[in-house]
């Protein structure tokens, strides 16, 4: 089973979720507070198993409901995943990959990863 490690920054708390080999699998923005870290981590827990996979990269694509998966390519012509809640907030993004399949990869795991334990790292 995967886990959320909550970090302090500079300016606050970011959480990663990690797979069960311990590769980061999505990480969030920096919070304020590590209260909301905590309902970040919350928020993933409850929106990613329910979340429809929104490709953006595929001609016509139909735009799901919130939450969703959204699948875009970068700037570096990467693949790349965004969880965004009911209200539309970003709540996790993954790293970029060179193939599709492997972005589609990490969405499922996070999906699978959701209900993971949290851990705080010193």
């Amino acid at each position: 089973m995967g886990k959320y490690v909550v970090k302090k920054t500079k300016t606050g708390f970011k959480f990663d979720l990690k797979a069960g080999n311990g590769e980061v699998i999505a990480n969030s923005e920096v919070y304020k507070t590590k209260k909301t870290c905590y309902a970040g981590i919350n928020s993933v827990k409850n929106n990613a198993p329910v979340a429809a996979v929104e490709d953006q990269t595929a001609e016509g694509f139909e735009a799901c409901k919130h939450p969703k998966f959204e699948v875009y390519v970068d700037k570096a012509g990467e693949f790349r995943f965004r969880l965004k809640a009911k209200n539309g907030q970003i709540i996790a993004t993954g790293e970029g990959y060179k193939a599709k399949k492997s972005c589609l990869n990490g969405i499922e795991s996070v999906k699978k990863n959701a209900d993971s334990e949290v851990v705080e790292e010193e």
